[in-house]
């Protein structure tokens, strides 16, 4: 199947097999080892991901590299990380069942 991404997708998509890349990643999840999205929600979680927070980087060359970063988990990354990417609003629960502001 053919990628379907537009070119400057496809660039910024390629960043994230360079060492540079895996430094960042491996450095932000020494810090922050993990799921912060878990957390929240008192769980545990070792995290996996590095998520590009505050609405991603949009192809931003600069927020590629400097971020904010959140470290997550991957099913974290694959369903809160994606929505938020998107825009689209995030409800969160904590512990207790209520929703978080």
């Amino acid at each position: 199947m053919a990628d379907q991404r537009s070119d400057a997708a496809r660039a910024y998509r390629r960043l994230y097999s360079t060492a540079r890349w895996r430094r960042l990643r491996e450095h932000q999840l020494s810090l922050h080892p993990l799921c912060a999205w878990c957390q929240e929600m008192d769980i545990i979680e070792p995290a996996t991901e590095v998520h590009h927070s505050d609405g991603g980087h949009k192809g931003d060359i600069q927020k590629f590299w400097e971020g904010p970063f959140i470290s997550t988990c991957k099913p974290c990354h694959a369903s809160r990380g994606q929505r938020e990417d998107l825009g689209q609003t995030v409800v969160t629960f904590g512990p207790d069942g209520w929703p978080l502001e």
